[in-house]
């Protein structure tokens, strides 16, 4: 599995991971063949070497013929769909303006759908972004991690006048993500860059453990007291094609808390984010039976679990700490039975396909509105998916 490790040391924008991708082996030549596919004209590629404080990098620009462009949503998601790009690429570059839009929304009290872009709605931040997800695609990766970002400091100039730095629409978009600055006045993460790296990154925090194949260093357009680069690291990451990559177990001993109350909070924890709440009886001190809460999540969403932990149980301390987990590649498909669709999560294991499991709400739905056993259910909607995956009854 090709994973890639975004080290935002200086900050990122979208300029900077285009020019990573080239500096990490990408040909120009490849990644303007398939922004072609957008179907818009009137920009060129360019990209010539950098050196910052002593490191070389590759700097790309994206030159257009707008002079100033304001799109709204609809705008851009018509372009990406219109184009010839593939469905994956166009689901994530609209996710990443979804992201965009749903930030300048909040800052300026309003709804997505009404946001006019300025600087982001321009044709150069559209070749940007796609720029990017073509470029990783190309690439061949399949897993991307990302560094706390270094945001920097200051103000700088925009549409709407003088803004201080991160801007607002980045610091909306960096929500959940760690985050640090050193004091350096200029603008070292923009809202394209943020925006690209949420909807892309699986992790943010230490680089993965993995076998480096390429390293890139894209450059920015400042001479700043650091290295005005991004670096981009791709690898291998170890596991034998599992997909890894870190979370954070949070738990608590709880021998004093009605049990009834344990369904809500488990609720709860998982409308907040947990990816997985479990319960495991224990024996405590004095001999009292007891109960450990353990909840996996996201990092980013651990302090606002905490806080839930804290209001609705008993416990007054909690541990959580940083592990490192390994899953099969798997994707979630939706099927159709002769009773109506089913999701299904299918996985695998050595390139093969090694579990394909029907997603029980969606089955227990169709048993009861159709007076069907929910085991006839389940049956159709295993059938079906092996028929999409182009496996025979011999093959199971």
């Amino acid at each position: 599995m090709k994973s890639v490790y975004f080290d935002c040391f200086s900050g990122i924008s979208g300029d900077m991971i285009l020019g990573a991708l080239v500096d990490a082996g990408l040909p120009l030549a490849d990644l303007e063949a398939e922004l072609d596919k957008l179907g818009v004209d009137g920009y060129t590629l360019s990209a010539e070497k950098a050196v910052k404080n002593g490191i070389g990098g590759t700097s790309v620009k994206v030159m257009t013929e707008e002079q100033s462009a304001h799109r709204h949503m609809k705008d851009i998601v018509e372009i990406i769909e219109a184009s010839s790009l593939s469905q994956a690429v166009k689901t994530l570059g609209i996710n990443v303006f979804k992201t965009l839009a749903e930030a300048e929304a909040k800052i300026h009290n309003t709804t997505p759908d009404k946001i006019h872009f300025h600087e982001v709605g321009a044709l150069d931040a559209i070749v940007d972004v796609m720029g990017a997800v073509v470029g990783l695609e190309l690439l061949g990766v399949t897993s991307v991690h990302a560094s706390p970002v270094h945001v920097g400091s200051g103000f700088v100039e925009c549409a709407h006048g003088k803004i201080p730095v991160p801007a607002p629409a980045t610091l909306e978009i960096l929500r959940g993500v760690p985050t640090y600055s050193t004091g350096i006045a200029a603008e070292l993460t923009t809202p394209t860059g943020s925006a690209i790296l949420t909807t892309l990154a699986d992790q943010f925090g230490p680089m993965p453990s993995m076998t480096i194949d390429s390293i890139g260093y894209g450059a920015g357009s400042r001479d700043l007291e650091i290295p005005n680069l991004l670096r981009l690291i791709i690898g291998s990451e170890s596991g034998n094609g599992y997909i890894v990559d870190q979370v954070e177990l949070v738990e608590a001993n709880i021998d004093d808390m009605n049990p009834e109350h344990y369904d809500y909070v488990i609720d709860r924890l998982l409308a907040q984010g947990a990816l997985d709440v479990t319960l495991t009886p224990l024996m405590m001190k004095k001999h009292r039976p007891a109960t450990r809460l353990s909840v996996m999540a996201q990092p980013s969403d651990v302090q606002k679990l905490i806080k839930t932990l804290f209001a609705e149980t008993t416990t007054m301390g909690i541990r959580h700490q940083i592990i490192q987990r390994q899953k099969l590649p798997r994707e979630v498909r939706t099927v159709a039975t002769p009773h109506g669709e089913v999701r299904v999560k299918v996985a695998w294991l050595d390139g093969q396909v090694h579990i394909v499991a029907p997603e029980y709400d969606d089955c227990r739905k169709l048993a009861e509105d159709h007076g069907v056993s929910l085991k006839e259910i389940y049956r159709m909607a295993q059938l079906a998916a092996y028929q999409t995956l182009g496996i025979t009854q011999d093959e199971k």
